[in-house]
């Protein structure tokens, strides 16, 4: 009623001052400790959806068809292939490719503490998502649950 008032055409002026509403993916890639990352990947949902963003979990493995080109912000996750790290799963690059647009679109890449490097995982992580063309605002190497949602919380989503 008030945005008419003032002449705004189907937006609202609250909207513009507190910034929109925008779509946002959680894409994780789980091999092993599929339950674990699967809680983290939930956790940062949440953080970003107390934000007032919508937010919707994918699973990379089994959502094969899933096309990203809809959302705003793109959160890629994932747990190091080998104990010692760097390695990441193949399906995550195959994904990307054949996921939509993503070039371009704002991105946060999250791994799992896990193994002896999980810097070098994340490193890799990081060079996929930026070889799709994909926007690195954030990244980070998650422990627990509560941390992914602090994160989520504190996430630049805009």
């Amino acid at each position: 009623m008030a945005c008419k008032a003032l002449g705004f055409a189907g937006g609202c002026l609250l909207a513009v001052i507190r910034g929109r509403i925008m779509k946002v993916a959680v894409v994780f890639f789980a091999d092993k400790n599929r339950e674990k990352l699967l809680n983290i990947s939930k956790a940062l949902a949440r953080g970003v959806e107390a934000q007032g963003h919508h937010v919707d979990l994918i699973d990379g493995f089994k959502d094969v068809n899933s096309k990203l080109t809809i959302y705003e912000y793109i959160a890629v996750g994932t747990a190091a292939v080998s104990p010692f790290g760097g390695k990441i799963p193949e399906r995550i690059s195959k994904f990307l490719s054949s996921a939509g647009i993503v070039a371009g679109k704002r991105s946060f890449a999250y791994v799992l503490k896990e193994g002896l490097r999980a810097g070098k995982t994340l490193v890799k992580l990081m060079n996929t998502m930026e070889h799709e063309g994909m926007f690195l605002k954030y990244s980070e190497v998650l422990c627990s649950p509560e941390e992914a949602e602090e994160v989520g919380k504190r996430l630049h989503i805009k």
